[in-house]
């Protein structure tokens, strides 16, 4: 079995900001992961959650949240809560984090990990992902946990506030990380590494 302490000196190879790093440590991993597969909570891949889901391998919850840089009073919001450890990591370094998921049993869940994880600054959300939160929009950061194509992000881009970074895996021959930031200017998009998540699933 892998521990917290062996994963953080994997990731550190990957991982500059010594603030995530902090954050992947003190989010207990096992909280998330299905009961079954605790004995591998510190692996660092992604690993099956049910509904077809996955928990995110722990090396992308630490880009992704690097990328994004939140502060202490930053708004974040979350698409695509699943299991909550994305969230809960978001947490650690941001004011408030808003999560939002498809899947009510997986919503559920979250919140029971989360609380038995001490985590008590997320807002869980039952719904449509892709359409965001507008009612607690702007938001300083939006992370996007499934890939679909850079139109798809359009609602949610404009739920940025000014100086605004979205993180999303972006669907094309291959899927790759998109960072958008919101400059004086306008919407700026950015491409970074190759990455796999589950499609980004919109409501009709």
């Amino acid at each position: 079995m892998h521990d917290a302490a062996a994963l953080i000196a994997e990731l550190r190879s990957y991982v500059a900001d010594e603030r995530v790093l902090e954050a992947i440590a003190a989010v207990p991993r096992e909280r998330f992961v299905s009961p079954g597969l605790r004995d591998r909570a510190y692996e660092n891949s992604a690993l099956s959650i049910g509904c077809g889901q996955t928990i995110s391998q722990p090396l992308v919850v630490a880009r992704m949240t690097e990328m994004l840089a939140p502060r202490p009073d930053d708004r974040v919001l979350d698409v695509g809560t699943g299991s909550g450890y994305h969230a809960a990591v978001l947490a650690q370094l941001a004011g408030h984090v808003w999560s939002i998921e498809r899947h009510g049993r997986l919503s559920r869940r979250a919140a029971r990990s989360l609380q038995e994880a001490g985590i008590d600054n997320v807002t869980l959300v039952v719904g449509d992902g892709t359409r965001g939160l507008p009612k607690s929009a702007p938001f300083d950061a939006i992370n996007v946990a499934a890939a679909g194509s850079a139109d798809a992000l359009s609602e949610l881009e404009e739920q940025l506030a000014p100086g605004g970074r979205l993180v999303a895996p972006i669907s094309a021959e291959q899927q790759r990380l998109m960072m958008t930031t919101r400059t004086s200017a306008g919407l700026e998009r950015r491409y970074f590494e190759e990455v796999r998540f589950v499609p980004l699933v919109r409501d009709r």
